[in-house]
C-alpha cells in the first residue's frame, strides 16, 4: 500500500497542535479528527502512540535543522557562523508562535528517553556544538565546554521570548540585535559593544 507523505505531514501536525493544547491526554481519535483522517488510517502511518510522538519529534528536529544549519558554501567565519546561527535561532523561535510552544513543551516534559532525544537531535547539536568549538579553537569564545555554551544560547534565547510573547507587539531589529548581543556576549572571550542583524536576516 502507497502512503501519502502529505497525509503524513497533517497528522503529525495536528498531533503537534494538540500535544501542545492537551498534552498527552489527546486521543488518536482526536489527532484523525484534526488531521481531516480516519481513526485507522493513522496506523498505516504510525504503529502507536508513542510512534507518532516520535514523528512529532522528528518532524521538529527536521524543521529546525532547515532553519539552523546552513548550505555548505555559506560564507564567513567562526564568528560570522555563531552570530548567523544565533540570529536565525532568534528567528525560528519568534517567527512560528505554534512551533515555540511545541518546541518549549517537548523540550520541558520530554516524552521520549534521552538516548532518543539525543539521536533525533543529534545533527543540530553537532552542528551548534561544531561551531563553538570552532570558535574557541581560535580563541574567540570563553574557555568553556563547547556543549555547554551552544546549550545556553538557545535556552537563553527560547526563555527571553516566551516571556516577550506576552507583549503582543512585533519584535522591533532593536531588540532582535539586543538579544543577539546578550547571546554573543555570554559566550564570547570578548564581549561586543554592539551587534547588527545586517547580513544575517
Amino acid at each position: 500500500m502507497e502512503l501519502d507523505p502529505a497525509r503524513r505531514e497533517r497528522i503529525l501536525d495536528a498531533a503537534a497542535k494538540l500535544i501542545v493544547a492537551n498534552g498527552l491526554q489527546c486521543s488518536m481519535a482526536a489527532i484523525a479528527e484534526a488531521a481531516g483522517v480516519a481513526t485507522g488510517s493513522i496506523y498505516n502511518y504510525f504503529r502507536s502512540k508513542d510512534d507518532l510522538i516520535r514523528g512529532v519529534y522528528a518532524q521538529l528536529a527536521s524543521t529546525i535543522a532547515a532553519h539552523l544549519i546552513p548550505s555548505l558554501t555559506a560564507p564567513g567565519g567562526p564568528r560570522d557562523q555563531i552570530i548567523r546561527y544565533i540570529y536565525d535561532y532568534i528567528d525560528f523561535i519568534w517567527q512560528d508562535r505554534q512551533r515555540a510552544l511545541l518546541f518549549e513543551y517537548l523540550s520541558n516534559v520530554p516524552l521520549i528517553s534521552g538516548e532518543e532525544m539525543n539521536a533525533i537531535f543529534g545533527e543540530v547539536t553537532r552542528y551548534s556544538v561544531g561551531l563553538m568549538g570552532a570558535a574557541k579553537e581560535a580563541g574567540l569564545l570563553q574557555d568553556l565546554p563547547p556543549s555547554t555554551m551552544s546549550g545556553y544560547i538557545g535556552g537563553g534565547i527560547r526563555n527571553t521570548l516566551k516571556w516577550r510573547r506576552f507583549n503582543p507587539a512585533p519584535l522591533s531589529d532593536g531588540e532582535r540585535d539586543a538579544i543577539a548581543l546578550m547571546s554573543w556576549n555570554a559566550i564570547a572571550a570578548l564581549p561586543a559593544r554592539a551587534m547588527s542583524s545586517a547580513g544575517h536576516d
